[in-house]
């Protein structure tokens, strides 16, 4: 058996009031950091500091400032209806009850649950779960909210109404840490993004600051009818072919080739993905998704 280091030294910083995004593959180290720092897992090294204590030793201080959000359905007791949810962890918590109905109800129509407030949990959707999950997180009023994926596995409009909510708390002066594989999402939200990989923190910004990390590259981007997958190992050799990313979607294959920037490169590609049936072909910049791959490709083990 191969011990393996989950977290390797890594070191950040989260201003008060922003949200901060940790980005990376599976097995990277982004959930066991977030567990760390919300005092769930002791580190075998080291320690951490949230709002200025230790995670080691002020264990007790920092849960009361603190909440956590996992995608996912576990945490609500389904056969209670939302607002006895909220009242059960608003007790945990020790919220006064002179203060708590007034909370639980300002929080019911902040994620937009007033609606369903004595429904039971059980009756709600998925995405009604996942909003009834960020109300219980916030009845103790967190200095800092972790966001560990909130949006797997949610449709579309549900994660768009998500994020729209983490905007609005971020307004309101929570601090968030989000994890995410979504790029769309850390682009949209974070005010700056670390990438993690390996258990270690391979590089740290603004989305505009990581893109331009590989300013020096350009992305070709060939639209084809087939799938040119099997000729992809080939281009992957060819000097200038960075990284390959390719999608499918209405019924068409998107493909991206991160390059640098040689002319002759946009002819061989094109003239091997020329027996696919190349519906458009042209250049575009890179994207963050782009920069992301490109750091996690160049520092696996």
């Amino acid at each position: 058996m191969v011990d393996k280091r989950a977290v390797d030294d890594v070191t950040f910083q989260v201003k008060k009031g922003e949200i901060f995004g940790l980005l990376g593959p599976n097995g990277a180290g982004k959930t066991t950091t977030i567990k760390m720092l919300c005092t769930l897992l002791l580190p075998t090294s080291g320690d951490a500091s949230v709002l200025g204590k230790s995670i080691l030793k002020d264990d007790k201080d920092i849960r009361k400032r603190i909440n956590l959000v996992s995608g996912g359905e576990r945490g609500l007791y389904y056969r209670l209806t939302g607002r006895q949810n909220l009242r059960f962890f608003s007790e945990l918590y020790g919220i006064p009850p002179a203060t708590r109905e007034a909370r639980i109800e300002e929080l019911l129509q902040l994620v937009g649950l007033g609606h369903a407030a004595d429904v039971r949990v059980e009756d709600y959707s998925r995405g009604m779960k996942q909003r009834m999950h960020i109300a219980r997180a916030l009845v103790n009023d967190p200095d800092i909210l972790f966001l560990d994926e909130p949006t797997i596995g949610l449709d579309p409009e549900i994660s768009r109404d998500i994020r729209a909510l983490v905007k609005k708390m971020a307004d309101n002066g929570t601090t968030i840490l989000l994890t995410t594989h979504y790029m769309f999402e850390a682009e949209e939200l974070c005010d700056r993004i670390a990438v993690i990989n390996n258990g270690k923190i391979v590089a740290m910004g603004t989305a505009q600051e990581l893109k331009d990390l590989v300013k020096s590259s350009t992305v070709i981007e060939v639209v084809t009818v087939l799938d040119p997958q099997e000729c992809f190992e080939s281009l992957k050799q060819t000097p200038g072919v960075m990284n390959v990313v390719s999608d499918r979607f209405s019924g068409r294959h998107l493909n991206r080739f991160q390059v640098e920037k040689r002319e002759e490169l946009f002819d061989v590609i094109n003239d091997a993905l020329r027996p696919y049936r190349i519906v458009r072909a042209g250049y575009d910049e890179p994207t963050l998704e782009d920069t992301y791959i490109s750091l996690v490709s160049h520092n696996e083990l």
